[in-house]
C-alpha cells in the first residue's frame, strides 16, 4: 500500500485544510522511536506507463475515467487504494466512507502532502497532551505544531475514527444518516474540524465528481442516489426551399456523413417536405 501511495504524486493540486484536534488514542503497534523509511518518488514512478498499469488494474479508477476524463489519475488512484479501509470504518462506526475518503484526499492531498508523507497522518490530527504515540512538527495554523505520527496509513484512518467517536462536539454528527454526506460535511464545519469555510462544499464536490457516495452504497446494501432512466426524444427537421445536406449538418451540429448515416440515405438528393432525424 506504502509504496501505491507514490504514485499519486501526478497532477495533483491541493486542497488542504487542517483540522482541530483534543482526544488522543494510542496504538500499542507503534513504537516511540521508530522512523518511517520511504523511498524517493522518482524510484517507485519511472514511467507514465506505471500510471496506466495501476489505472487498468484499479475497476475503480478505470470505469470512472471512461465516463469523466478530466478528473485526476492521482486521486483516483488514492481511492481505489484507501476505499477499503473507509468501508470498514464504516461498518464498524457508521462514519460515511464517502465522508472519510473526502476528508482524507483534502487533508492529505490524496496521500501527497508534506505532513502525509513524513506522518502517515491523513487527516491533520494534531497531537496534545494526552496522545502518548510519535509525533511530528509541522507549521499549519502556528509554526511547528505537534501532528500525530503513524507507523502506516492504515491507522491514520482507524484513529480518525476514535477522533470523531470520542468527542461531544461531533456527537450532532450521529444523528444524521450514514448516507447523508451533505448534513456531515456541514456537521464537521459546524462542530470544528476544520477553520476552512469551504469545507463542506469541498467535501461534497469531491464526493459527488468522483462518486465517493458509490462506497456507502456498497457498505449499506443499497443505492444512495435516485436513478432515473434516459429519455431520448426522436428530434426530425423538415426539408424545405434552399435545404442542403450541408446546411442542415451545420444547423444540428452533424457532420454530412453522420446525417446520412443517421438517416439510411443513398445519397445528397433531398426533396422538399422530407422529414430527417437529427437527433442522435
Amino acid at each position: 500500500m506504502k509504496i501505491k501511495i507514490f504514485l499519486y504524486s501526478i497532477c495533483l493540486s491541493v486542497l488542504v485544510s487542517s483540522c482541530y484536534s483534543k482526544k488522543q488514542v494510542y496504538y500499542p503497534q507503534q513504537t516511540t522511536n521508530k522512523s518511517v523509511t520511504k523511498k524517493p518518488v522518482e524510484s517507485v514512478i519511472s514511467t507514465k506507463e506505471d500510471v496506466k498499469t495501476e489505472v487498468r488494474n484499479s475497476g475503480y479508477a478505470r470505469e470512472i475515467l471512461e465516463r469523466k476524463p478530466q478528473l485526476k489519475i492521482a486521486t483516483l488512484l488514492y481511492i481505489d487504494v484507501f476505499s477499503g479501509e473507509a468501508m470498514a470504518e464504516m461498518r464498524k462506526f457508521k462514519i460515511p466512507a464517502s465522508i472519510k475518503l473526502a476528508q482524507a484526499i483534502v487533508e492529505s492531498n490524496s496521500g501527497q502532502s508534506h505532513l502525509s508523507l513524513k506522518s502517515n497522518n491523513h487527516f491533520g490530527v494534531k497531537c496534545h497532551k494526552e496522545w502518548e504515540g510519535q509525533s511530528v512538527s509541522h507549521d499549519d495554523d502556528s509554526l511547528g505544531e505537534c501532528f500525530r505520527k503513524y507507523d502506516d496509513p492504515k491507522l491514520s484512518f482507524i484513529d480518525h475514527s476514535a477522533f470523531l467517536t470520542s468527542r461531544s462536539r461531533y456527537s450532532k454528527l450521529f444523528t444524521f444518516k450514514e448516507n447523508d454526506y451533505i448534513s456531515w460535511a456541514y456537521g464537521l464545519k459546524e462542530a470544528g474540524y476544520a477553520t476552512d469555510k469551504l469545507y463542506p462544499l469541498k467535501l461534497i464536490k469531491l464526493i459527488e465528481d468522483y462518486e465517493l457516495y458509490r462506497f456507502d452504497e456498497q457498505v449499506l446494501g443499497y443505492s444512495t442516489k435516485v436513478q432515473t432512466p434516459d429519455v431520448i426524444a426522436v428530434i426530425e427537421h423538415e426539408v424545405i426551399k434552399g435545404d442542403t445536406l450541408y446546411s442542415i449538418s451545420k444547423k444540428y451540429n452533424f457532420t454530412v456523413e453522420e446525417l446520412i448515416k443517421l438517416n439510411n440515405l443513398n445519397g445528397n438528393q433531398l426533396s422538399i417536405g422530407q422529414k430527417l432525424k437529427v437527433s442522435k
